[in-house]
């Protein structure tokens, strides 16, 4: 597509990453903003010779404004860009935003602006690193007809997929990712906080194999992908969980008891784990959420 000049307006992990993909494809990026230590960095670093400037010259500066603020910020941002004569008719204004749509860039649009919203379904270090992520990452747009071309192309440029969002489903598509990749984090931290009270020196170590085969077949197979005491019904093992965990990782309780209730309710779904055998897990968890006896624990070998 034909190259573009470009101003970055929110230098953190994502909007540094993007800017210089969009810089190695040819796109001309003329200035960024960023007022931390780390987006200063990351301008230095990622777009080495690009001005640091304020978010109303950088917008003054260019034909496609990429705007990659914190969700909760955006609004205020476009408005102030908007309201200070900053953006201009025919301009593109894109955001990197999962959750907003185009309602967000409603004060751009008003002005004869021409806007978009493209999201990266990816995590960023904001490093180097994340440019190798980005080919084959998809990216959640947003756009009116006019606009989807020039999107299309940018997200070409970039090596990504397009995926079209519809204005209305954006926060759900946005709830998706964060459930799978930021809830994801969490429950891997405390698995790792768990294995470190068994005594296990590298947790990292120890879980990587069991648990990048247990994404690939998750993402294979969905539910069919299930193992473990829950799926097996193994009502003394997930008793014997409970005892450790509370003794010896308390933090992580909440979170094991309501995965493991989601994954209980999944089990009995497609008839792995029968009702009365589901039920009595359920007691077990539910004493453990409230803090409730667990009742005795037989240790292996136990008869």
């Amino acid at each position: 597509m034909a190259h573009l000049t470009v101003g970055v307006v929110g230098a953190g992990r994502v909007g540094a990453v993007l800017g210089a993909a969009l810089r190695a494809a040819g796109h001309d990026v003329v200035a960024a903003a960023g007022e931390s230590d780390a987006s200063r960095r990351r301008i230095a670093e990622l777009l080495p010779g690009v001005a640091r400037r304020k978010p109303t010259v950088v917008a003054r500066a260019c034909d496609l404004l990429l705007l990659a603020v914190p969700d909760d910020m955006l609004r205020n941002v476009v408005t102030m860009l908007a309201d200070s004569g900053a953006l201009h008719a025919g301009q593109y204004v894109v955001h990197t935003s999962g959750r907003h749509g185009l309602e967000v860039l409603a004060p751009a649009r008003a002005v004869g602006a021409r806007v978009a919203a493209m999201h990266p379904a990816m995590t960023f270090t904001g490093t180097q690193v994340d440019l190798d992520r980005l080919p084959g990452t998809v990216f959640g747009l947003t756009a009116g007809t006019d606009e989807r071309a020039l999107i299309e192309g940018l997200v070409a440029d970039l090596g990504g997929t397009p995926m079209w969002v519809p204005e209305e489903m954006r926060t759900l598509y946005h709830a998706g990712l964060a459930h799978g990749a930021n809830h994801l984090v969490t429950l891997v931290t405390e698995a790792m906080e768990i294995l470190s009270a068994a005594g296990a020196a590298d947790p990292a170590s120890t879980l990587r194999p069991l648990l990048t085969a247990a994404l690939d077949n998750a993402l294979a197979q969905g539910d069919a992908a299930l193992t473990g005491p829950i799926v097996r019904g193994d009502l003394g093992t997930v008793q014997a969980h409970l005892y450790d965990i509370t003794a010896n990782a308390p933090q992580t309780l909440p979170s094991y008891v309501a995965l493991a209730r989601a994954t209980l309710d999944r089990a009995v779904t497609d008839g792995r784990v029968v009702p009365i055998r589901a039920a009595r897990i359920r007691d077990l968890l539910d004493a453990a959420a409230t803090g409730a006896p667990l009742g005795e624990v037989r240790t292996p070998g136990q008869a």
